[in-house]
């Protein structure tokens, strides 16, 4: 009679755990095409931006070049206005006073390159006061990516002058400027006493660990001071940073096992920090709070 009774429940109990699994079945399912109905359109939108990018990139080269055509034209126009004016001023009574038409200290062939209006200039300034050396590094690294010829350097440098500096450039002489090479020149000598003493080797011995100053900044510190002081003397690098840390496990560790180069010194450090944190995360796993 027990088992008579439970047969029907067993079977309704495993129809409902059927319709059970294929309701999820069905769920994945229309999830699975969701997803790819979003990824889809997804695409679709990937692809119709870029085209668009595409379009106004031409667009904009387009105009570019319109521009560029009449820009020999309009030059000419500007220099038969500027010829005339002279013509009519001969003669004139009163004071003669002389004045610029124009500032131009570059020569006319640079005048006339032809610039995309695409090309940025340089996201630097020299105001006359900043370090020579510095600007002429980063002014060549970014006009290294942008790429363009000595006429375009000449251009994108004077786009970076500003205050004292572009005061001193306009007041060259005019088509005095012929080459980049002679540019930085000029601007080298002009403004020589911005050139930073570069640093001696025994300078290394300056950087030492501050109070509460993790290891981890010491080492970013000193090897950035290395760049700059462009040694190879391995030797030297050593020590001078084992004299730099403060006393404690690590600099023991220094003591103990001399390294040979300072690569060697930064794997170590990079091992001794990431010992540590361990430690942290266990202390704080028993002692949680």
């Amino acid at each position: 009679m027990r088992n008579t009774r439970q047969g029907p429940l067993g079977s309704e109990g495993s129809d409902n755990h059927a319709i059970q699994q294929l309701k999820t079945v069905t769920t994945l399912q229309e999830a699975v095409a969701a997803s790819r109905a979003d990824q889809e359109r997804l695409m679709a939108e990937v692809r119709a931006e870029k085209v668009l990018r595409q379009y106004e990139f031409m667009v904009e080269l387009d105009a570019s070049r319109a521009s560029n055509e009449e820009l020999p034209k309009a030059n000419e126009e500007l220099r038969k206005d500027l010829q005339q004016l002279g013509e009519r001023s001969i003669g004139e009574r009163g004071p003669t006073i002389q004045t610029r038409a124009r500032l131009k200290p570059f020569s006319q062939a640079i005048l006339d390159a032809v610039t995309l209006a695409s090309f940025i200039t340089p996201k630097i300034v020299f105001t006359g006061t900043e370090d020579l050396e510095a600007h002429f590094t980063t002014f060549n690294a970014q006009m290294m990516i942008l790429g363009g010829t000595n006429t375009m350097h000449c251009k994108m440098f004077m786009g970076t002058f500003t205050g004292t500096t572009l005061r001193w450039f306009v007041g060259l002489l005019d088509d005095h400027i012929t080459s980049f090479d002679q540019f930085s020149e000029l601007f080298r000598e002009q403004f020589i006493l911005n050139q930073a003493q570069p640093p001696v080797s025994f300078d290394l011995f300056s950087e030492k660990q501050r109070q509460g100053e993790p290891l981890k900044d010491l080492l970013t510190r000193f090897g950035a001071f290395v760049v700059k002081l462009q040694t190879r003397d391995e030797a030297l690098m050593v020590h001078a940073f084992g004299q730099g840390i403060k006393l404690g496990p690590f600099s023991d560790s220094v003591i103990k096992n001399r390294a040979r180069t300072f690569e060697e010194i930064r794997r170590r450090v990079v091992a001794h920090i990431a010992a540590e944190e361990i430690v942290t995360l266990k202390r704080c796993s028993i002692y949680p709070g």
